[in-house]
């Protein structure tokens, strides 16, 4: 499990690194523009990243399957070797993905005011303001959000019905809460991750104007990332006793 975290923290601190330096930068400098090639760049990165987080979350769903329906076999199922192959994988995976959609967005021509109605580059922004057709780009999305988004999502669902299964078949009580707690975290990431994710690149263009297009985006390249340590460290006892100290000394 804390290999695949190691992953997941790696891609958290990629999102977030890909868009935050840009946005500060712009800022302080009071000067909203970015490059052909740097836009590109960081719709490569930035989707390619994203891309990954959806496969990480299911294998580790499959980890967690491993470790509560198949205890017996968890360290032949999950050997090292295994897990590196799998982790490789969920890398090669969104970066293949990623490489596609930057790919098709080269090769869109722009025109008249060259505005990104957004606060960093992304697929659907250019898509916005491409004069070129866009329809193989959008129709290269919905299958991205298919195998991409919603296939991950679906096994990550078949995992926990197995997981429920087997759990409900422990008799003790206590058997039944560790195991739910060791799912417990995983599973609040999945929500965050994967709804951030829907509603980032599913949104409709209609009715949307940049003020929640900055505030979905913000949650999903800031807020989520941020999160994310945060709900797996209270699993840890040494950091929940020192979360309690503190909240001690704010009410003392």
């Amino acid at each position: 499990m804390y290999f695949f975290l190691s992953h997941l923290s790696c891609l958290d601190i990629c999102v977030s690194t890909v868009v935050i330096p840009k946005i500060l930068h712009n800022f302080l400098c009071q000067r909203n523009t970015i490059s052909y090639k740097e836009c590109l760049l960081q719709t490569f990165f930035l989707v390619g990243f994203a891309g990954c987080e959806p496969s990480l979350m299911a294998v580790m769903a499959y980890d967690r399957y491993a470790a509560i329906c198949r205890p017996l076999h968890y360290s032949l199922l999950m050997s090292k070797r295994v897990c590196i192959h799998l982790a490789s994988a969920t890398w090669v995976w969104g970066f293949l993905d990623s490489a596609v959609h930057a790919a098709l967005a080269s090769q869109l021509s722009f025109c008249g005011v060259n505005q990104i109605p957004h606060i960093f580059c992304d697929v659907p922004p250019l898509l916005q303001i491409a004069c070129s057709d866009t329809r193989v780009n959008e129709l290269a999305s919905h299958i991205s959000s298919l195998f991409v988004g919603l296939g991950p999502f679906l096994f990550i669902i078949l995992s926990y019905v197995f997981i429920l299964t087997s759990v409900l078949r422990i008799h003790s009580k206590g058997g039944r809460r560790k195991a739910f707690s060791t799912c417990a975290s995983h599973l609040i990431v999945v929500i965050l991750c994967l709804g951030n994710g829907i509603l980032n690149y599913n949104l409709p263009s209609f009715g949307s104007s940049l003020e929640i297009d900055t505030l979905v985006s913000t949650m999903f390249c800031i807020v989520t990332p941020m999160l994310n340590p945060l709900i797996y460290s209270l699993r840890n006892k040494e950091v929940k006793g020192a979360f309690r100290k503190v909240l001690k000394k704010w009410t003392d």
